[in-house]
Formats: structure tokens, C-alpha cells, sequence
């Protein structure tokens, strides 16, 4: 059988799941994995799959059975790792599309909220199947074994982690090299690789602000903490532009506030979420130490009577690409695809928890984007100087990868990628 990619991947974009409830997901993923009669387990992590195909080292002898290959290395051979995530976001989709989501979830806070792939999981979800498809198609020119892994709720931040305390370095074989890619706003037929950092460290911090409440008519006898949560909006915007070497990365973003239920009650509290971005630990400790500093004195100003709560959500390392495995891939891509087809995108101030796998394993790794922009819309926004205007993000609610030669790239580069570090 053929796996109708394009179908798969309308099919996952019309249904999008939420960070640990890609239940239905995971039951494609599945489903496709029996049918490719490759073996997995399910449930891992909560929602996770893991796909093994395992092809050992062999040759024939003159009798006609099957014995190792002498490699040097273990008779199943290298174990690359492959893997793609499977949740989506919060937003509602304004493409226009024909098969855009229409569909709704509960958030972590009970609230119902719209739902859309928009940051390209299910375009990585549609790859990694077709390229273990081909994979399994070209078994007799390559050996090792493969570990497909379809990963939960990689927008908390917390899906790899969840898998690795559920045992998935320890129930299945450990990497040799952890690999993977993501989908972006680069030119079609494009791939974005770097050796080193290639995203940034982030942490997802909530923010109470606690103040006292009272009547809208007598602010007075209030302390008022949306006041105070607009002085710390601003005062943290300060951070980025006024205490940080322009010639280093950070990013400080608010990315939600919550505060008050009706127009004439001042509220006891108000909430703050934030994400915050560098690229190693050092920068992370300065920016950390300025973000409490001005929360705090922000409270102290307006004269609050408790100290401001401030909770880390989520914390992800930097994703650091080796250098040795990814100047050797670099050269696979370009034989493979051509010359030019790989550029060096810069590091991204997004983050992934992709290297939990590498960095608990002590395996390499190796994330690499690819772009998902119709060559000609993305020359003449780039042309016109409106790319931020006319390109789409991933998380904005118009992000929608074209799906060829999207996929059809995807797929290969999965496919170049496992077999230059399988036997």
C-alpha cells in the first residue's frame, strides 16, 4: 500500500489537538504504523507513540542464511532517532482554507477555547509516516534501527519529559543520534540548519499580582493591581531595550493578562504570563534576576501589602545542534537536494524540547527547518520589504504551509537524514 500523504495531513489539520489530549492523533499515527507493519507502543507520555523498525546488519552466506556484517558495531546496528510533535494551539484559524479547523478544545483552565495546527505539527506528524513509508520501501540498502517518535504537547514544553519519565530511554533502544525538523516560514524547497545553538533557551513564567480590592467608585481604599500590572507590562519592556547589550539575544514578551470580571469592581489580583528567550544559561540568569527585579519593585510602588507570586511554568535548554553530525548532514543535504538549498537561518529565538531526548541520552543532535512559503510569494514579499507583513508565522492563525513540495521535502529530508547515520 501507498499512504496518501496529502490526505493524511488535510485530515490532521482538520483535527487539531490540544497539548496531551492528541488522543485521536496518536490513533492515526497508529493506525498507520500497523498498517506499515512496523511495531509500537502507544500511551507513552500520556498521548505519545514510538514506532521501532529494527533492520540488522546482514549479509548472506554462501549456504544462503543471513549473518552480521562484521561493523564494529552491535548486530542491530546504529539506532537513530526520528522525531516529530504532535499537538497544536490554542487559536483560531483565519486562512480560508477549504479544509481549515473548525474545531474547539477545554484549556488547561477549564475555559473552551479554538484549536489549529498553527505552528505545522501536523505537517511534521505527515513526514515522519511517509518517511518511514520509504524507509521501509529501501530496507535492503541500509541497516540499524529506527525509532520513530511522535511526541506530546511540545507547547508546554513538557511532552519529551513526560515520555522520558514514562521510560522511553529505557524501554526502547538508546540513540545514537536524536534528529528532527520543523516546518517555517523559509522559501519551499528550502532547509535551515546551523551547527550550535540553533533555538533558544525559554522559560514560561506566571505572574499574581496581588493587590486589594474594593469599588470602582473609591480607588482610593483599593490597591489597584491592573494599574500595577500595566507599570510592570511596561517597566518589563525596558528590560530588553535598555538593559541588555544590543549584541545580545532576549526576548521579554507578555503574552497574557488577566485581571477583573465587571467595570466597577477593582480587583484583588491580577495575573501575567510571560515568555522570556536566550541562548545559554548565563543570559537566562541576568534576565531572570531583571524580570523579578522589576515585578517586585513594581508592587512595591503601588504600595502592595503582599509580595507578588511568581511561578515558573516551564524551563527548556537552548537546542544545540552538534557540530560534527551537522556539518556531515549539511553535505548529505546538499548532494541530495543541490547546492543552495541549504542556508543558515540564524539562530531562532522560538524553543523546543526536542533535546531533552539528546541531552538525557547523551546522544548528538541535529534539528534542522524546512520552509513551507511558495517560493514566489516569498521573493516578492521579500522584494517588497513586507515579509513580517505578508509571510506568516508559526502560531499566527493565517500560518498554513503549502502542501507541495512541503511535504514532498519533508519527507526526503527525513529519509537523507536517517540514512546517512544508519549502516
Amino acid at each position: 500500500m501507498t499512504i496518501d500523504l496529502e490526505a493524511l495531513y488535510i485530515d490532521l489539520h482538520r483535527h487539531p489537538e490540544l497539548s496531551f489530549q492528541e488522543t485521536r492523533t496518536a490513533g492515526v499515527v497508529a493506525r498507520h504504523l500497523g498498517e506499515l507493519g512496523i511495531e509500537f507502543e502507544e500511551g507513552i507520555g500520556k498521548t505519545g507513540v514510538v514506532g521501532i523498525i529494527r533492520n540488522p546488519s546482514t549479509r548472506l552466506s554462501n549456504s544462503g542464511e543471513a549473518v552480521y556484517r562484521d561493523t564494529g558495531e552491535s548486530a542491530d546496528g546504529p539506532v537513530v532517532w526520528l522525531r516529530a510533535d504532535m499537538d497544536a494551539l490554542p487559536v483560531k484559524e483565519m486562512t480560508g482554507l477549504e479544509y481549515a479547523s473548525t474545531a474547539r478544545g477545554t484549556d488547561p483552565a477549564g475555559s473552551d477555547v479554538p484549536v489549529m495546527h498553527a505552528c505545522g505539527h501536523d505537517m511534521h506528524v505527515t513526514c515522519l509516516i511517509g518517511a518511514l513509508e520509504k524507509l521501509l520501501a529501501t530496507r535492503d540498502e541500509w541497516s540499524g534501527t529506527i525509532v520513530a517518535v511522535f511526541q506530546p504537547a511540545e507547547e508546554y514544553g513538557a511532552g519529551s519529559q513526560a515520555m522520558i519519565a514514562d521510560g522511553v530511554l529505557d524501554r526502547f533502544p538508546k540513540p545514537d543520534i536524536v534528529l528532527g525538523q520543523h516546518v517555517t516560514p523559509l522559501p519551499s524547497g528550502t532547509i535551515g540548519v546551523r551547527p550550535g545553538t540553533q533555538m533558544a533557551a525559554s522559560d514560561g513564567l506566571t505572574v499574581t499580582l496581588l493587590g486589594r480590592g474594593g469599588h470602582g467608585s473609591r480607588p482610593h481604599s483599593t490597591i489597584d493591581p491592573v494599574v500595577m500590572a500595566a507599570a510592570t507590562v511596561m517597566r518589563l519592556q525596558t528590560i530588553v531595550s535598555r538593559e541588555v547589550d544590543p549584541r545580545d539575544v532576549a526576548v521579554v514578551t507578555v503574552g497574557s493578562i488577566h485581571a477583573g470580571l465587571k467595570n466597577n469592581i477593582i480587583p484583588a489580583e491580577a495575573k501575567l504570563e510571560l515568555s522570556l528567550r536566550y541562548p545559554d544559561e548565563e543570559a537566562r540568569e541576568r534576565v531572570l534576576a531583571k524580570v523579578e527585579r522589576v515585578i517586585r519593585a513594581e508592587a512595591q510602588a503601588s504600595g502592595a501589602d503582599e509580595e507578588p507570586m511568581i511561578a515558573v511554568d516551564h524551563s527548556l535548554p537552548p537546542t544545540i545542534n552538534d557540530v560534527h553530525a551537522t556539518a556531515r548532514l549539511t553535505l548529505a543535504f546538499d548532494s541530495a537536494f543541490g547546492d543552495g538549498t541549504v542556508v543558515d537561518p540564524g539562530m531562532f529565538t522560538g524553543s523546543e524540547d526536542v533535546s531533552w531526548f539528546a541531552r538525557d541520552s547523551g546522544a548528538p543532535l541535529v534539528f534542522w527547518f524546512w520552509g513551507g512559503v511558495d517560493p514566489q510569494t516569498f521573493a516578492e514579499a521579500s522584494a517588497g520589504g513586507t515579509i513580517d507583513r505578508d509571510i506568516p508565522t508559526n502560531h499566527s492563525p493565517y500560518f498554513a504551509p503549502v502542501i507541495n513540495p512541503t511535504i514532498g521535502l519533508g519527507v526526503d529530508a527525513l529519509v537523507v537524514a536517517a540514512r546517512e547515520f544508519l549502516g
